[in-house]
């Protein structure tokens, strides 16, 4: 469930833990393909914000714009 995009806590009150810890320790196992993906969706993120820009005009917040500490 977890990799199919059910909320993290959704699964720990189904699954009936305490502590969330439990749930992602236990039940979700990422690996190469799993980043991979997440990876890819990122770069269609980017790419539809820089389509928007050009379409609007505009141009939306950005990263770059926070210092992460």
């Amino acid at each position: 469930m977890a990799k199919s995009g059910m909320n993290p806590k959704t699964l720990r009150y189904l699954m009936e833990h305490s502590d969330i810890g439990v749930t992602l320790n236990t039940y979700t196992h990422l690996g190469l393909e799993d980043a991979a993906d997440e990876l890819k969706r990122m770069e269609e993120l980017a790419d539809a914000r820089k389509e928007l820009e050009k379409v609007k005009g505009e141009n939306p917040v950005s990263q770059k714009m926070f210092r992460a500490i």
